[in-house]
């Protein structure tokens, strides 16, 4: 099994095992929702680069499904009328991302309850778990996330989705703190930039957990099934 450290490819051996276990591990699937990735100018929060990825990581999901892997959809969702965010200490992004990329027209919208704006446009079947409270840039914060990871007996989360350099990697640091072990999928990942994407990349690398392709990942799950069924 391969993996990425600060951009180079390693052979890991046997010293991951602990981490590769998909019967204690849950994909967690951060941000795919319209309000990133609608292709409308009236977009609140672009994220350009992450709608490449939602047949790929539809295509994912499928395949771990099917080796029994559970699925959990993050979005962040804040209440009409903006009492979690514009009407008290707004996030701070929605100040300091405009000084990168230009005033972004309708960013009030974002996340809104109830507007087409929290759709998921990736696919979420019967079965999927999903979390939609979340308010700031990680997945944890101020969700029900960890209860739910840790009554399903989770110790290694996969992370897949956008920005990169965002709200993935403030979920794997805070994964990461939850005593979590934490792999985040490189092919399944954007960020805001190539640059700024590789440099998250290459933090989760040092000190949050494994960056791994999406393929090798799942060649070593099902390996590991067919071990299991054929030792």
């Amino acid at each position: 099994m391969k993996a990425y450290v600060y951009e180079e490819s390693r052979e890991l051996g046997e010293a991951f095992d602990d981490y590769l276990d998909p019967a204690a591990t849950a994909v967690i699937s951060i941000d795919m929702h319209r309000g990133h990735l609608d292709e409308g100018p009236d977009c609140p929060c672009p994220a350009p680069r992450a709608r490449e990825l939602v047949a790929p990581i539809d295509a994912f999901h499928d395949e771990a499904r099917a080796l029994g892997v559970p699925i959990v959809h993050v979005k962040s969702v804040l209440r009409p009328g903006g009492a979690d965010d514009l009407r008290g200490i707004p996030a701070a992004w929605r100040r300091t991302f405009p000084l990168h990329v230009g005033e972004i027209p309708n960013a009030d919208a974002h996340a809104i309850e109830g507007s087409r704006w929290t759709e998921w446009v990736t696919r979420v079947e019967p079965g999927d778990l999903r979390v939609e409270n979340k308010r700031r840039l990680s997945a944890f914060y101020p969700t029900d996330l960890d209860f739910l990871l840790r009554n399903q007996g989770i110790r290694t989360v996969v992370l897949n989705g956008g920005f990169t350099d965002c709200c993935v990697l403030n979920t794997a640091f805070d994964a990461n703190n939850h005593n979590y072990r934490v792999i985040v999928l490189r092919d399944l990942v954007r960020g805001t930039d190539a640059h700024l994407e590789a440099a998250a990349l290459s933090m989760v690398s040092l000190h949050l957990g494994l960056v791994v392709e999406a393929a090798d990942l799942l060649a070593h799950w099902q390996q590991y099934f067919s071990f299991e069924v054929h030792p």
